[in-house]
């Protein structure tokens, strides 16, 4: 891993998510952290390497933007990281995504507090798109953190082979903690799946893989959702990891808005792998 983008509005939320960006640098030599405040102004008039601008309002919330970073820069949990400054308008450039693209990044590390994401900028169906569209893995982090560690990672699919490529991303994330992976199949009543049948299925599903530590589970609950959270707080996961289509909803039983819920939901970190 040797960049991560860290989208900021500057609030305690976004500075959890920085924390722990921080925290995953330190583990990758050469990783960079690449900190995006979006302003919510025409940009595009804007030379950001020049005083003159037709736009007097856009180049005043510009320089209060760049204080803010200065301020953030000297923070102690920022010692001996390299940390490039982005400021740009989300009229202009769209979904984070786009950033994370054109700047060949490698994880998105996003801060939230709940349902509303962040006061200013993730509000409403913006931190929703931002995991739907993703084409790297997106960590969102919801508290704050003295040291982010992941001693376990509950994993949860269906378990169908597209999702395969998602389980490979998750095994490299918990190699890097050393972590525990709760491979985890919910059972609802309208897709009922046996025991039998589900550990048939999970055993196919990893005989490829060599990871050392991981355990199986099948747990029953009136949603996917609701399995998901419940079994991690029972075995008080980390971390839960899940797989998403984007654009197209969670793989086969995560339907409709599953994984905007569970980043909404959770009261512990979710990271997403875009299959």
């Amino acid at each position: 891993m040797k960049k991560i983008l860290v989208p900021t509005d500057f609030s305690k939320e976004a500075e959890n998510a920085l924390k722990v960006a921080s925290d995953l640098c330190r583990k990758f030599k050469s990783c960079e952290i690449y900190l995006l405040h979006l302003l919510e102004l025409p940009l595009h008039q804007v030379d950001a390497f020049s005083s003159h601008s037709d736009l007097p309002e856009a180049i005043f919330f510009m320089k209060i933007a760049h204080k803010k970073f200065e301020k953030l820069m000297n923070s102690e949990f920022l010692n001996n990281v390299k940390v490039h400054e982005i400021v740009r308008s989300d009229l202009e450039f769209g979904h984070i995504a786009n950033t994370a693209k054109e700047l060949d990044i490698d994880m998105i590390v996003m801060g939230s507090h709940g349902t509303s994401g962040f006061q200013e900028m993730f509000v409403g169906s913006n931190a929703e798109k931002i995991v739907r569209s993703s084409e790297v893995p997106v960590l969102v982090i919801k508290n704050n953190h003295e040291k982010f560690e992941v001693s376990n990672l509950v994993f949860a699919s269906d378990f169908q082979n597209d999702n395969k490529k998602t389980y490979e991303q998750a095994i490299n994330f918990a190699t890097i903690f050393n972590s525990r992976i709760d491979l985890l199949m919910v059972n609802t009543a309208s897709k009922f799946t046996t025991t039998k049948q589900a550990l048939k299925k999970i055993n196919k599903f990893v005989e490829n893989y060599n990871y050392p530590n991981q355990t199986i589970n099948i747990y029953n609950d009136e949603s996917v959702e609701q399995g998901i959270l419940n079994f991690s707080k029972d075995v008080n996961a980390d971390l839960i990891g899940i797989s998403t289509h984007g654009r197209q909803g969670i793989a086969h039983f995560f339907n409709g808005s599953i994984s905007e819920d569970l980043v909404n939901h959770a009261k512990r970190p979710v990271i997403t792998f875009k299959i």
